[in-house]
């Protein structure tokens, strides 16, 4: 089946075709860990847990890489404000982020480099740049020569005029250009790592490139990605290294999922708006949130309210509850389960809603189609059926990354329902109702 995706680099909708034939290598950048995971920090980790998911759906090999960024002057900061490590803060924080994104049910990354476990690369990285020419030193600092780059800016499409005003550059007069970014920075303050330009720091923008390189030594991937707000300058920062030192664009595919909106207010921390990832998981659930964010595209805007949640929390009740009741009238029926029974057109109207550009929302429509006719089945008791659209329902459930856990019924259960047919048989509805009641306690309806 053929995957399209919507390429940053290009600007427009691809066929995906892997570097190595049935396999394929992505790198999502990960959190910078300085304080708890916020929402938005878990929406490119769904995003790409759902691709990562689809891509081995479709048969390939998935090597999926993040970052943990565990040294930055945020994290510096953190530190000398509760006077303790950076390794304290970068590791609680860390943890707090891997539990978050347990919860959401995200699988975990093939490998999760740590810059400061890469740091001698980096060092041999930014020394070849300075080699080469494609940077300088200015008072202990290490800077890239930003036109040196012909193209660049050719995946924010931003001319580089116009990126010198109003775009994030930082102001020094150290610099040779306002668009050089620092590859090595001079810290007189928290860690610092000997190098051969001075005691410092690697700048951001290049401990991505070169925790690539770790596993792929000539720093190309098929795809790269972040959150919207990455693609300029980070990512197109990255872009320009990979020019220089391998005369490539790292990857082939560049993808960016859109921002999250707080009650349609865009969420930052000057407005007072972060939601933190822990809180949401905790009152609303895994699936809860999952289902939220994925309802939308994945490169629109992504609204989080009250509502929302409480929306997606139906829509969860509304999937979960059918497959129950199938499981467990299978059970009470004894039908033997064979996993392996489907409904292909089911699969590829699925599959095929997937792999336009990872549209979650279309994919979701066919599952909820699914639910209706599974609900329709099942008053009619027809539990073969209910079978084949239970297991394309499971294998839909798993790429879009919503657990569910099948009911197992004890005797007892069993003996309740047994029980509880034959008073609605016998007509005896009072009795009947005190034992739905305690099948309902026992959650068996």
């Amino acid at each position: 089946m053929e995957l399209k995706l919507f390429n940053s680099l290009s600007n427009k909708l691809e066929v995906f075709k892997p570097l190595e034939e049935g396999k394929v290598s992505m790198y999502v950048c990960g959190p910078t860990v300085y304080s708890y995971a916020h929402i938005g920090n878990l929406r490119p980790v769904v995003t790409f847990d759902i691709l990562r998911r689809l891509l081995e759906a479709l048969g390939y090999e998935v090597t999926y890489i993040s970052n943990i960024t565990d040294i930055d002057d945020k994290i510096i900061n953190a530190a000398l404000e509760e006077n303790v490590s950076e390794t304290v803060i970068s590791q609680r924080y860390e943890e707090n982020f891997f539990d978050c994104c347990e919860k959401i049910h995200a699988r975990r990354p093939t490998h999760v480099p740590h810059a400061t476990l890469t740091i001698p690369r980096m060092i041999e990285f930014i020394q070849k740049l300075l080699d080469k020419g494609y940077a300088y030193q200015a008072d202990g600092d290490v800077y890239f020569r930003v036109n040196m780059i012909k193209d660049y800016g050719k995946l924010s499409h931003f001319q580089v005029e116009n990126l010198k005003s109003g775009a994030r550059i930082e102001e020094n007069v150290k610099k040779e250009n306002a668009l050089d970014f620092a590859l090595w920075k001079k810290t007189e303050t928290g860690i610092k790592f000997p190098a051969p330009f001075g005691e410092g720091r690697p700048g951001w923008h290049t401990e991505c490139v070169v925790m690539i390189q770790e596993y792929y030594p000539n720093g190309r991937i098929d795809i790269h990605g972040g959150g919207f707000d990455l693609k300029f300058p980070h990512h197109e920062n990255e872009i320009a290294q990979a020019e220089a030192c391998f005369s490539h664009s790292i990857a082939t595919y560049w993808l960016h999922n859109g921002f999250i909106n707080v009650d349609d207010v865009k969420m930052s921390k000057s407005l007072g708006n972060v939601l933190l990832a822990k809180d949401l998981l905790a009152n609303y659930g895994g699936n809860t949130l999952r289902m939220a964010m994925i309802s939308s595209h994945y490169r629109s805007p992504l609204n989080i309210s009250e509502e929302v949640l409480i929306s997606a929390a139906t829509e969860v009740n509304n999937i979960l509850n059918p497959l129950k009741q199938v499981d467990i009238q299978l059970q009470l029926n004894k039908i033997k389960v064979d996993n392996t029974l489907n409904d292909e057109n089911i699969k590829t109207n699925f599959l095929s809603a997937l792999c336009d550009d990872l549209n979650t929302a279309n994919g979701l429509s066919v599952l909820f189609q699914t639910i209706k006719e599974l609900n329709q089945i099942l008053r009619r008791q027809d539990y073969n059926r209910a079978l084949v659209l239970r297991n394309n329902i499971l294998e839909m459930l798993d790429i879009l990354g919503l657990e569910y856990k099948a009911p197992i019924l004890s005797a007892s259960d069993i003996e309740l329902f047994k029980q509880w047919k034959a008073y609605r048989k016998a007509k005896d509805f009072t009795k009947a109702d005190e034992l739905r009641t305690e099948l309902i306690k026992r959650g068996l309806m």
